[in-house]
C-alpha cells in the first residue's frame, strides 16, 4: 500500500507545475529513516508540520503504534487532510493519529513547553525561521526535530539552518537521504543535585 501511495505521489506531481498542487512526499528512504528515529528514541508524542495525502504520517504513525504513542498531523488544506484520512484508514493507523486542519504556526503556538518528543518539519519552508522559537519551546528537553528537503531546498532553509547553528541547547546532523534530512536534537535539562 505504502508503494502505491509513494507512486501514485509521484505521478501525482509529475503533471502539476505549481507546486501546492503537487502532493510532495517524502522519499521512501526518508520515511523509513523517520519511522525507525521514532521507534529508536521511543517518541511517543509526535507531531508532524505538513500532512499532504498522509504517506509520511503513515510511516509515522505505524512507529508511534509500536511503542504505544501517539501522532498530531497538521496541514492547511483540508482537501488533503480528507485524502490523507482515507489513506490511513487503508494503512490500519487512523486511531494512532489526529488529524488538524490549522496552520502549522498556530499548533506550535498552542502546544505547552515540551510537548513534543519529536517534531517532524514538512511544511512551508519559507516560515521554518518563525517557528524556530515556538519549536524550541514544545520539544521536550532530549527531543528531536527533524526537517526534511534541506539539501534540495538549501537556500530556502538557511536562515533556519543559521538559527539551527547558533543556539547552544542543540545538536544536529545532516542526514543526506532523500532530499535531505537534518536532525536536531534539544539538549537535555540538567540533572538536579543528588539524581
Amino acid at each position: 500500500m505504502l508503494d502505491e501511495l509513494h507512486r501514485d505521489g509521484v505521478e501525482h506531481d509529475e503533471g502539476k507545475s505549481d507546486r501546492l498542487e503537487r502532493r510532495r512526499n517524502v522519499e521512501s528512504d526518508t520515511a523509513r529513516v523517520l519511522a525507525l528515529l521514532v521507534r529508536a528514541t521511543a517518541a511517543r508524542r509526535v507531531l508532524e508540520l505538513g500532512t499532504s495525502n498522509g504517506y509520511s504520517t503513515i510511516w509515522l504513525a505505524d512507529a508511534v503504534r509500536g511503542v504505544g504513542g501517539r501522532l498530531l498531523s497538521v496541514d492547511v488544506d483540508m482537501v488533503r487532510s480528507r485524502e490523507a484520512a482515507r489513506n490511513l484508514d487503508r494503512g490500519g493507523v487512523r486511531e494512532r493519529v489526529e488529524l488538524r486542519v490549522e496552520d502549522a504556526a498556530m499548533t506550535l503556538r498552542k502546544s505547552p513547553e515540551g510537548a513534543w518528543d519529536m517534531i517532524f518539519l514538512d511544511a512551508e519552508r519559507s516560515a521554518y525561521a518563525d517557528y524556530w522559537p515556538d519549536l524550541l519551546r514544545v520539544l521536550r528537553p532530549g527531543g528531536l526535530l527533524a526537517v526534511d528537503n534541506v539539501l534540495s531546498h538549501a537556500e530556502e532553509v538557511r536562515e533556519l539552518r543559521a538559527l539551527v547553528n547558533a543556539e547552544e541547547r542543540v545538536s544536529e546532523a545532516l542526514v543526506p537521504t532523500g532530499a535531505g534530512l537534518l536532525l536536531v536534537v534539544l539538549a537535555p535539562t540538567a540533572a538536579e543535585p543528588g539524581e
